[in-house]
């Protein structure tokens, strides 16, 4: 729908409103808010309260609080980190929107690996450098200065109901997620569901989000000896774990880099789904090195949104500057394998087990352990509230938005819908293919930030007029 002459105040308070917004972000920005075990959990309760203040600073709700939920484990029970939910009513008539995001951040690796300081958020070029700059602080920030916008120019006119939910440990799993949905569901529940973890076509295209592959993560153990012995008195004929892996791990791929594991399956692309990026596209956004080609077979969609993958993400070994001539007994290493839309989940990791015991090589042992699994995803934009986003992203962005996959995994999207089976999910998102989420030098660019927010800001404004029937 066109911007309506009372929508230019939306727009003029998001512009007004932005210098705030980015100091709030780099205030986030500054808390080490990791939910990964062995990391303090006073950083998550700091990063919680503070997403909390930002909240009730709107003077939108009614209700804000930081709350916990606890779900069950393999050995009894757990508690989840601190997540923020935050509601106000809807006017007669009108919808509820579930606004998403989430304050946890990666851990951020190596220090020597960064340009700037992790944890000090740092303007360079245009964009804000630091973990969780953008994944996903500065999804949390669209949504607060998005109701503040439109809150501060609509008044009593913005009819629309609002729920928040800032999740605490989505990097880590979210592993209370269902039980958090279940103990708070009566906060939560919402005609429309928006989630600012995606990805966008460019600095200047924005996307919605139609796909997601699932994801299944485990750490295998691989060992093969009682205990290290000498390379030279042993070496050549004891097998040490590192050759078992090696070996293990080189069967998960054939010759061209593709999954070879039987039972790992493939999505058909949609007939009237998104084309992808060419090859092209691909070399820049993922920065391969010169003369590096691409993996896999078929297109960079097929390869990238329909198809599985398998990427080592750890490996627990000597490192160089420790090496001696020794012959370890066992590796651990962590697997990550992205799961086709269409296929289970569950049935992707039995698949995966089966073919790694079935070649582990000279009789290594091997024990599976660390197992969390998510769900993919394959998105329905006939709806009226994606007709909606896609008009405020034409307009918040000043381009038409591009229907998109994603070949990374937001697994509690499939929750979301079993939770709130008739709400119409929406997958925005704040990054950009230089965004390097999850890796050394993350940043936000402030013009992707400020676009989105006026998106939704804007999306906010219009589901105030939109009458339920």
């Amino acid at each position: 729908m066109p911007i309506d002459p009372a929508e230019q105040p939306v727009l003029d308070a998001v512009t007004a409103g932005f210098p705030a917004a980015l100091g709030a972000l780099g205030r986030l920005v500054r808390i080490p808010s990791i939910a990964f075990p062995g990391f303090p959990d006073e950083p998550l309760v700091t990063s919680a309260e503070a997403v909390a203040q930002l909240l009730r600073d709107t003077g939108a709700f009614e209700l804000v609080e930081v709350r916990r939920s606890d779900y069950r484990t393999e050995d009894g029970s757990a508690t989840g980190s601190p997540a923020v939910v935050a509601r106000r009513p809807a006017a007669p008539g009108r919808p509820t929107v579930l606004l998403y995001a989430h304050h946890d951040v990666q851990p951020a690796g190596r220090d020597e690996l960064w340009d700037t300081p992790p944890f000090e958020p740092t303007l360079r070029g245009g964009r804000l450098h630091g973990r969780g700059a953008s994944d996903d602080k500065a999804g949390v920030i669209t949504h607060v200065a998005a109701v503040t916008a439109a809150s501060h120019a609509l008044g009593d006119d913005l009819g629309v109901g609002i729920a928040v939910f800032v999740e605490g440990e989505e990097e880590a799993g979210s592993r209370s997620f269902d039980a958090f949905l279940a103990e708070h569901h009566s906060v939560l529940e919402a005609d429309v569901i928006v989630v600012a973890d995606s990805d966008n076509v460019s600095t200047t295209v924005p996307a919605l989000t139609s796909s997601l592959r699932g994801n299944v993560t485990a750490t295998l153990e691989i060992a093969t000896l009682d205990h290290a012995s000498h390379s030279g008195m042993f070496g050549g004929a004891a097998p040490d774990a590192v050759l078992a892996s090696v070996r293990l791990l080189d069967t998960l791929w054939d010759e061209d880099g593709a999954v070879a594991v039987a039972g790992l399956e493939s999505a058909v692309p949609p007939a009237d789904g998104p084309t992808g990026p060419s090859d092209e596209q691909l070399v820049a956004d993922a920065a391969l090195l010169p003369g590096v080609r691409s993996i896999g077979r078929g297109s960079v969609a097929e390869r990238l949104w329909y198809g599985p993958s398998i990427t080592v993400t750890g490996i627990d070994v000597t490192d160089v500057v420790n090496a001696s001539n020794t012959l370890l007994p066992s590796v651990r290493v962590r697997v990550s394998c992205r799961v086709a839309p269409g296929q289970d989940a569950g049935e992707a990791f039995a698949a995966l087990e089966r073919h790694l015991r079935a070649h582990a090589p000279f009789g290594a042992h091997l024990a599976v352990t660390d197992v969390d699994l998510g769900q993919p995803f394959l998105v329905d934009q006939s709806g009226w509230a994606a007709r909606a986003a896609r008009s405020a992203l034409a307009d918040g962005w000043g381009a038409e938005p591009e229907l998109t996959g994603i070949g990374g995994s937001i697994p509690f999207i499939s929750t979301l819908t079993e939770r709130f089976p008739t709400a119409q999910i929406l997958i925005t998102g704040i990054e950009d293919p230089d965004t390097r989420a999850h890796s050394p030098n993350e940043s936000q660019d402030l013009g992707v930030l400020r676009k989105a927010i006026a998106a939704e800001a804007l999306l906010l404004a219009r589901l105030s007029r939109r009458v339920e029937r």
